[in-house]
């Protein structure tokens, strides 16, 4: 039975509310696609293990064991004064590791600072990947070489490089995917935001990848941020977030290998938090005890991201006391060329201060230049005059 319309009669004046009427264009609001899970993914210790490849399994292990040699060693030369700083990734390899492993060839990686175990994981020699911190050069490497940006000092401030650097790839149609690395303390700096928002509206193929160590320094992330998880920040810009065990390393490279093919086929960026811990200091330069007490890095400290790794493996009966050995012996043989490489007192030329900076050089960096080499000159010119040798 049709039921009769009824016209309902306004008063003049009144203020009715109706439903909004759509924008010119409508952008995506459902979040249910976008959402991460509730809690972190997990291979180890569960049925996803059997299924995962034995020798990635192994590869990611040697790639465990030298990673934490190589943040030992680093350590070390800094204690020595081989170094001026190191930021360790001690307890972090995981994230490092898996992240260097799924890119490609002509993929490009962007690290922090603290990111120095990703390069080298990626290919790069280890002293090339120390001499910014040792303060000797500009970089250390030759970025356009070995696809890897500057290890990024400032906090996010890779992350729009990064997206802009994708962009730039897409629109030329090149098969790139850019993979930027961040703290959860980056996620407070407004570049992580600007970076996120530009990705999701352009579609960049770029994958952010925040290892949540669970402090800013000093600051813990409750003091940063009131969100549920970092991850769920990807909703806000309308990207997936995922959330990962970032000291379970197949997990960590299983979830970075979706969010890559996913960029790589045009779908976009992703970001995703790996919850991890760094179980060292800041740096070489910060006192962590007053901040964080020994029970809480202990708690850490069972959640190894080597011993579980090794323990998964030895559990299935793919590595042995030998091949325990053998990755020692290996981690231990890259140690020792780090080592040598850092002693050797390198030839620095004072006029590289001015290359590299730009493309094309300012009129005051040109004229500081000039400047720096007539001094230069004037020395020599003072060490090469007569009998100046025998007085000094």
């Amino acid at each position: 039975m049709k039921k009769s319309s009824t016209t309902v009669q306004e008063p003049p004046g009144a203020v009715v509310h109706r439903s909004t009427p759509p924008p010119p264009w409508q952008p995506r609001t459902d979040p249910a696609p976008l959402l991460p899970d509730r809690e972190p993914y997990r291979v180890l210790g569960t049925e996803a293990a059997a299924d995962t490849d034995p020798e990635l399994l192994l590869r990611l292990y040697a790639e465990l064991v030298r990673g934490r040699r190589f943040n030992a060693q680093a350590t070390a030369l800094t204690k020595q004064g081989r170094l001026a700083v190191y930021p360790s990734s001690t307890g972090q390899e995981a994230c490092e590791v898996a992240a260097a492993l799924v890119l490609q060839e002509q993929d490009w990686l962007f690290p922090s600072y603290r990111d120095t175990l990703a390069v080298v994981a990626r290919g790069l020699d280890p002293v090339q990947a120390l001499t910014l911190l040792r303060g000797d050069w500009h970089t250390g490497y030759d970025p356009r070489e070995h696809r890897i940006a500057p290890l990024s000092t400032p906090l996010a401030t890779q992350l729009p490089h990064a997206v802009g650097l994708a962009h730039a790839a897409r629109l030329k149609g090149d098969d790139v995917v850019a993979l930027a690395l961040v703290g959860d303390g980056g996620t407070s700096e407004g570049d992580f935001h600007e970076a996120l928002n530009f990705a999701a509206v352009w579609q960049a193929p770029v994958v952010f990848l925040v290892q949540n160590n669970g402090f800013a320094i000093s600051v813990p992330l409750a003091k940063q941020t009131a969100a549920p998880s970092l991850a769920h920040k990807a909703v806000g810009y309308g990207m997936p977030g995922r959330l990962v065990d970032g000291n379970d390393a197949p997990a960590v490279h299983s979830v970075l290998s979706e969010a890559v093919r996913r960029a790589r086929s045009g779908g976009g960026p992703t970001l995703i938090e790996a919850v991890t811990y760094r179980i060292e200091a800041h740096t070489n330069a910060d006192d962590a005890t007053r901040y964080r007490g020994d029970g809480e890095v202990e708690a850490w400290r069972a959640h190894d991201p080597v011993r579980l790794l090794e323990h998964e493996l030895t559990e299935r009966g793919l590595l042995d006391q030998e091949g325990i050995r053998k990755a020692a012996d290996d981690a231990d043989a890259m140690a020792a060329r780090l080592r040598d490489g850092m002693n050797a007192d390198p030839e620095l030329d004072p006029m590289d201060l001015f290359a590299h900076v730009y493309a094309e050089q300012t009129s005051q960096l040109r004229e500081q230049a000039a400047q720096l080499r007539a001094e230069l000159d004037a020395a020599q010119t003072l060490d090469d005059a007569p009998g100046q040798g025998d007085a000094r």
